[in-house]
């Protein structure tokens, strides 16, 4: 009888433990298919909008004309995307190698005391909102770049550039990629460093040969992270970049991207239907992008593992 009574309460329980798991799994689905309901419905919102400016005007001519001039009924803003593009990428140009740097040595080199305070410090300025970045360069480094391009340079500028813009996002993604960078390293086990330097390798053979490689997989997906925010950032870039819609011939010249062009252009929008819709296909593009980088950072990363894991 008592064998019986066991058998029965382990029944039970094994019966409770599979009805919670097919609750979870439901609860789960449910949740996946609304993430993936609200990702076509921005996609359908954002196509519906822009369907008027479509109508009248071929994408082509959107998409590769530099003139935006809503007033004569003029939506193209290639400036805006080589703006974008321009930006972007100096940024991360200048923030790859030194946000690796920085997290090599947080993660190998300094002493875990200091290695606590400097990670807890990259932390809080990841959470830092980005309009204080955007204020802190209008108000501090704006003017002085200014005034030491022209003393040491002759450039003419004020300073609120695609340069400017660039530091700008340089200092928002570098807390982001160190952080990152810095996990991955941490998360690899002592052994494998001590089988290379056992080896006969140096510390810095060891960190660019050994940890590198097996860490490498966490260390592109640090800077392709980065490169999403630095491609979407909006209000740090709309106050630095000088916000004009035109091509720029230098690094020290005004300019405008995709998201600096939808909020500098938003409250005189809503009155006008048709640059309504023409600044919600600049979103819909920027949308596209931002999806098209990601899917091929993903490609990329998973690429990476299996042949290093191999």
């Amino acid at each position: 009888m008592k064998v019986k009574g066991r058998s029965k309460k382990v029944g039970n329980r094994l019966s409770f433990r599979l009805v919670k798991d097919n609750i979870s799994r439901k609860i789960m689905i449910v949740c996946t298919s609304i993430i993936f309901l609200l990702f076509i419905s921005f996609v359908v919102l954002l196509v519906l909008k822009s369907n008027l400016v479509i109508s009248k005007y071929s994408i082509k001519e959107l998409l590769f004309s530099s003139f935006w001039e809503p007033e004569n009924h003029k939506y193209g803003f290639f400036s805006a995307t080589f703006g974008t593009f321009i930006v972007t990428v100096f940024s991360m140009i200048m923030a790859i190698p030194i946000s690796i740097l920085a997290a090599v040595y947080i993660a190998e080199y300094s002493p875990n005391k200091l290695r606590r305070y400097l990670s807890s410090f990259i932390d809080v300025l990841a959470g830092i909102p980005s309009v204080v970045f955007g204020l802190c360069m209008l108000l501090g480094f704006v003017p002085i770049f200014s005034v030491l391009l022209k003393k040491w340079f002759q450039i003419e500028t004020t300073g609120m550039c695609l340069f400017t813009a660039s530091i700008t996002l340089t200092v928002m993604v570098f807390p982001i990629i160190v952080s990152l960078t810095v996990e991955s390293l941490r998360a690899l086990p002592v052994e494998l460093r001590e089988i290379s330097l056992s080896l006969g390798s140096t510390k810095w053979q060891m960190i660019k040969k050994t940890l590198f490689k097996a860490a490498g997989p966490g260390i592109i997906s640090a800077i392709l992270l980065g490169f999403g925010r630095a491609l979407g950032e909006t209000m740090a870039v709309a106050m630095v970049i000088g916000s004009k819609n035109n091509i720029p011939t230098s690094l020290f010249a005004s300019g405008q991207t995709l998201p600096s062009l939808i909020i500098s252009s938003f409250g005189e929008m809503m009155s006008v239907p048709e640059e309504q819709s023409a600044l919600i296909f600049v979103a819909l593009t920027l949308f596209v992008l931002v999806t098209v980088s990601n899917i091929i950072a993903k490609v990329v990363n998973n690429k990476l593992k299996k042949r290093w894991r191999y």
